[in-house]
């Protein structure tokens, strides 16, 4: 199928491949849902670079990140080369039009992820994004609670706030910005905000960076480091939902299973995107800056005890130098896939039920780690709530898995 886009020609191959096993919907269904949004998701992908997140397979299966933009590709799509803070360049496809972002989702994109800069200026984001990410056992509701105060801490300093479900289980909010601040202001700005909602309201938020400490919503600050992206607006995510734009008054009655490659064409074309005076609302870090001032650095944590022969040191594995957690940390897995991470916990359980029920959801911390171009997961538990006599040891993992085997 070949389709005839702002005077280029964009091949779309196999369109009846099923992307969304679950549901049916097939790669034409989505070529079909980001032409019938392509005016509100344009607005968030326009004229930036993008790492191309690649489901080549569908959804059921682990998709691979793709930096650098394909050695083959039309002569027309555009390139700009990211600098990362590794000291790493790489030749990003950035999305002029409808035809860039229905070209990338040929190759598998389902999600599209920009970098907040745009590619007349690499250096100076012209974004702020907050991400809300619940810990397990969070319900909706009090993640909303968090986003509203989010707004009136970025509102209360000069910033206009511009909400949108994740698509997931989080909510993210967004603040335009003159782009004259660098990614490391940014991200001080970002971190502001969220030790200030955390302020305000310690009950139901938090900006612990350790993902152990965390109780609630976490304010995530870290999504405007240089290295980072996230999911933009009227992207499909694997769920099937869609990480839409919100206006304020719907945020509180919104439910966000409700937006979906099945409903949003039709909510934007009857409402329009809530988003669309957001480029003319570029706003100032000056006040957020003050107030990172004010609230000083963090307190640094201790550094984890020598490690021993294996190279692990206390209950987490840390080595010598690095971070020693300061709750009762095991590992039970790493795996290449989540569902083998699971099962490996599963095993884990199986062996010490006393302790598994004594366990709250937020304990089992399953972590989403970045490998060289996939991601693959680690399992670990906090064992705060399993008396100290109680507390297994730390053993072989369930299943070991080196993403970095044969570098």
């Amino acid at each position: 199928m070949v389709l005839e886009l702002d005077g280029r020609e964009v091949e779309i191959t196999n369109p009846d491949r099923v992307v969304f096993p679950r549901t049916g919907h097939t790669k034409g269904d989505l070529i079909a849902y980001y032409q019938a949004v392509a005016e509100g998701a344009l607005r968030g992908v326009a004229d930036r670079p993008v790492i191309l997140k690649r489901y080549v397979n569908g959804v059921a299966e682990a998709p691979f990140f793709q930096k650098r933009a394909p050695a083959k590709r039309p002569g027309w799509v555009e390139v700009a080369q990211f600098g990362y803070a590794s000291g790493r360049t790489a030749d990003e496809v950035v999305v002029r039009d409808l035809a860039h972002l229905l070209w990338t989702v040929n190759l598998g994109c389902v999600d599209l992820n920009p970098h907040p800069v745009r590619a007349g200026d690499l250096e100076h984001p012209d974004e702020l994004r907050i991400d809300l990410d619940p810990v397990p056992g969070v319900e909706w509701e009090q993640i909303v609670r968090v986003a509203l105060h989010a707004r009136d801490v970025l509102e209360d300093h000069g910033l206009t706030a511009w909400p949108k479900t994740s698509g997931s289980r989080g909510f993210h909010i967004y603040a335009r910005i003159e782009a004259r601040w660098t990614f490391h202001e940014v991200r001080r700005a970002a971190e502001a905000v969220a030790r200030e909602v955390e302020r305000r309201a310690p009950e139901i938020a938090t900006s612990h960076w350790w993902k152990e400490e965390r109780e609630g919503v976490f304010v995530d600050y870290n999504q405007n480091a240089k290295d980072r992206t996230v999911a933009s607006a009227y992207s499909v995510r694997p769920t099937g939902r869609v990480s839409t734009p919100l206006a304020w008054d719907e945020v509180e009655r919104c439910r966000p299973d409700a937006f979906t490659i099945a409903t949003v064409p039709e909510r934007l074309a009857g409402n329009g995107d809530p988003w669309a005076p957001m480029d003319g609302t570029a706003g100032r870090l000056d006040a957020l800056l003050d107030l990172a001032e004010k609230q000083g650095p963090r307190p640094k944590a201790p550094k984890a005890a020598k490690a021993d022969k294996s190279g692990k040191a206390g209950a987490a594995g840390e080595s010598e130098g690095r971070r020693q957690s300061v709750k009762p940390l095991i590992e039970i897995a790493r795996a290449e896939t989540e569902d083998e991470a699971k099962a490996g916990f599963e095993r884990w359980k199986a062996r010490h039920p006393d302790v598994a029920r004594l366990l709250r959801p937020a304990d089992v911390l399953v972590d989403s780690m970045r490998g060289r171009s996939s991601t693959w997961t680690r399992i670990r538990v906090n064992l705060q709530h399993v008396p100290e006599a109680e507390r297994p040891p730390q053993e072989p993992l369930e299943v070991d898995y080196d993403p970095w085997r044969g570098r």
